[in-house]
């Protein structure tokens, strides 16, 4: 259930981020990308990395993606509109 909500949660994002809300976005719609992908992709100029966990567990996890950026998920009206237009977007929550 928690993925499923991820996957949501990414998608609502995404449609944010483009300025719209798409009605009946299906979470199959969201594109997907792998670890080795990603590792590819750490820290460079082009990605931005956000970590989109809940508070409960962003606070008991020790573990991080390098480069990537800590950001509310309950609070996606704050920093939806500070995100580069000129970026690829990775969010991730697990």
């Amino acid at each position: 259930m928690k993925h499923k909500a991820c996957i949501i949660l990414a998608a609502w994002l995404i449609a944010a981020f483009a300025g719209v809300l798409v009605p009946g976005v299906q979470a199959g719609d969201v594109p997907r990308i792998t670890k080795e992908e990603l590792k590819q992709k750490l820290c460079s100029p082009d990605v931005t990395i956000l970590d989109v966990r809940v508070a409960g567990s962003w606070d008991k996890s020790n573990q991080t993606i390098k480069c990537s950026k800590r950001v509310d998920p309950d609070n996606v009206a704050a920093w939806a509109g500070t995100l580069p237009k000129n970026r690829e977007i990775v969010l991730y929550c697990s």
